[in-house]
C-alpha cells in the first residue's frame, strides 16, 4: 500500500520520490540497430578550460541533437546518410558554434571550445524590463504562440539514479517515446516505455528500499511551459517575488534573468529560482529553481509517501531545470532534470543516512505526430510507474544501438562496469541473475 500524499497549493506535482517496499520488472524489447557514426568529445570554455555542463548539440536541418552530462561530455550518434553538415553546439551566455562534421574524429576524444558572449551595457540599460512579474506573465499567455502548435511525437533518453553518499546503489535508463500535445492544448503528455535496463544493490540500502515513482514523468513534468499551473499557478502567483537580475545571449539573442522567490505571505514551501526569456519574443529558453525546504515536517509530506514508523524522512535539496530548443521558430521541450537529496534518522542508530536521489531526460529526435494516434492500454505509461530491476542489457555494450544517450558520469561508467564484472561472474557461475 501506498500512502496518500497532500498537495499544498498544487506544489507536488511531479509525483516525485517514494519510499516503500515494492518489486517490479519489466520485460526488455530488442531493437534492430541501424549503421551509424558515432562522435564521442567534450564542451569546454575557451578561456578556463572548465567543462560546459548540459551544453546543446545537434545536427544543423534535421532534429536529432543530444546534451553533454555534468562533466561536459557528450556522445552524438549520426545515421551514416547524413555524411555532411553541421554539428551545431549551444550554451547559455556563449557564442553558438557550427562545426563541419567532416572535421570531427568519428573514435577518440573531439574537444569542442566555446568563448563566452560579452553583453553590451547599452543593451541592459534601454531594454531592461520594469515589472518582471508582468514579462513572466507575458511569456507563459505566448506559450501557444511561440511552442510548437502540432501533436508531436519525441524519442527521449531518461536517466534515474539513486546514491548513498557518493556510492550509486541504483540505476534505471530507458529509450521512451513522448506524445506530445500542443502548448496550447490543456491535455497531459503521454508516454510510452520503449526500452529499459536497471540493476539495484539493495545490501548498500540499510533494509530501506528507496523506489522512484512516476520514472519519466518526474522530469517531463519539469516542462514549466506546458505545466505552469503547477509551480506559477493563479493560485500561488500572489506569494512569489520577481526581479530583474541580469541579461545574457543564447544563439546571438538577448535574454533576460528573470529571479523569484517565496515572498513572506504564506508558510507552504513554494519555489525559487532564475527564469531565462528572450527579450524579443518574450519565451522562456532555459528555468532552474528548487523548492523551499525551511519547514522539513511540510516539505517531507510533499515526498516521503512511506517509510518504517522508526525512521524520520525529510529531504535537504530538492532543485529542477528545464531547457527549451528551437526549430522554424517554434520552440520545444528539449531537457529537465530533477535532484533531491534525503537524510534519514533512525531511532536506533548513532549515524543517520544520506540519499540522493536524481532523474533527467533528453530529448533526442522528434516528428509531428500527424496521425494524432496514441498508444493504448498496456502501451501508456502510468503516472506511478515505478522502473523494473531487472540488470539484462548491462552486459551488452551495444545495448542501445542507435539512440542517442546522455553520456554517463564517471561515478555511473563505475557503477555500470561493476555491474557487468557481476553479471560476468554470475554467468560463470551458472547462477540465476538477480537485482
Amino acid at each position: 500500500m501506498i500512502l496518500a500524499h497532500t498537495k499544498p497549493i498544487k506544489l507536488s506535482v511531479f509525483y516525485s520520490f517514494l519510499f516503500c517496499f515494492m518489486f517490479l520488472f519489466l520485460g526488455l524489447p530488442t531493437v534492430n540497430a541501424q549503421e551509424f557514426n558515432q562522435y564521442k568529445g567534450e564542451i569546454l570554455d575557451s578561456d578556463s578550460k572548465k567543462p560546459l555542463v548540459f551544453a546543446t548539440l545537434s545536427i544543423a536541418g534535421s532534429n536529432i541533437s543530444s546534451i553533454s552530462n555534468a562533466e561536459g561530455k557528450f556522445s552524438l550518434k549520426v545515421p551514416n546518410e547524413i555524411s555532411t553538415g553541421d554539428l551545431v553546439v549551444s550554451f547559455l551566455g556563449y557564442k553558438t558554434k557550427k562545426i563541419d562534421l567532416r572535421t570531427l574524429k568519428k573514435s577518440g576524444n573531439n574537444k569542442i571550445f566555446l568563448d563566452i558572449t560579452v553583453t553590451a551595457l547599452s543593451e541592459i540599460n534601454i531594454s531592461a524590463p520594469k515589472d518582471p512579474k508582468a514579462l513572466v506573465l507575458e511569456t507563459l499567455k505566448k506559450r501557444g504562440e511561440n511552442y510548437f502548435e502540432d501533436p508531436t511525437v519525441m524519442t527521449a533518453f531518461y536517466r534515474e539514479s539513486i546514491k548513498k553518499r557518493r556510492k550509486n546503489i541504483s540505476l534505471s535508463e530507458a529509450v521512451v517515446n513522448i506524445y506530445k500535445a500542443p502548448y496550447s492544448n490543456s491535455r497531459k503528455d503521454v508516454v510510452e516505455l520503449y526500452k529499459t535496463r536497471k540493476s539495484t544493490n539493495y545490501s548498500k540500502m540499510d533494509t530501506l528500499a528507496l523506489k522512484l515513482q512516476g520514472g519519466p514523468f518526474n522530469a517531463l513534468y519539469v516542462d514549466v511551459m506546458k505545466y505552469p499551473q503547477y509551480i506559477f499557478g493563479l493560485d500561488v502567483l500572489p506569494f512569489y517575488d520577481f526581479s530583474f537580475d541580469h541579461t545574457t545571449r543564447i544563439n546571438n539573442k538577448l535574454i533576460y534573468v528573470i529571479s523569484f522567490k517565496q515572498n513572506s505571505n504564506t508558510n507552504q514551501p513554494l519555489y525559487k529560482g532564475k527564469l531565462y526569456i528572450d527579450a524579443e519574443k518574450k519565451i522562456l529558453t532555459s528555468a532552474i529553481y528548487s523548492l523551499n525546504i525551511i519547514d522539513k515536517q511540510k516539505a517531507a509530506k510533499l515526498f516521503v509517501r512511506k517509510k518504517p514508523n522508526r525512521a524520520k524522512v525529510w529531504p535537504t535539496d530538492v532543485a529542477y531545470r528545464v531547457d527549451y530548443r528551437e526549430k522554424n521558430n517554434k520552440w520545444y521541450y528539449s531537457y529537465s532534470s530533477a535532484i533531491l537529496e534525503f537524510k534519514i534518522d533512525w531511532d536506533s542508530r548513532l549515524f543517520n543516512s544520506v540519499y540522493s536521489m536524481s532523474c533527467e531526460m533528453a530529448v533526442t529526435d522528434w516528428e509531428k505526430n500527424t496521425s494524432n494516434v496514441l498508444p493504448k492500454g498496456k502501451d501508456k505509461v502510468k503516472m506511478s510507474i515505478i522502473l523494473g530491476d531487472e540488470a539484462v542489457g548491462f552486459s551488452d555494450p551495444n545495448f542501445w544501438g542507435e539512440y542517442n544517450i546522455i553520456e554517463p558520469e564517471k561515478s555511473i561508467e563505475s557503477a555500470i562496469k561493476k555491474i557487468k564484472r557481476q553479471l560476468k561472474r554470475t554467468k560463470k557461475d551458472g547462477s540465476a541473475v538477480k537485482p
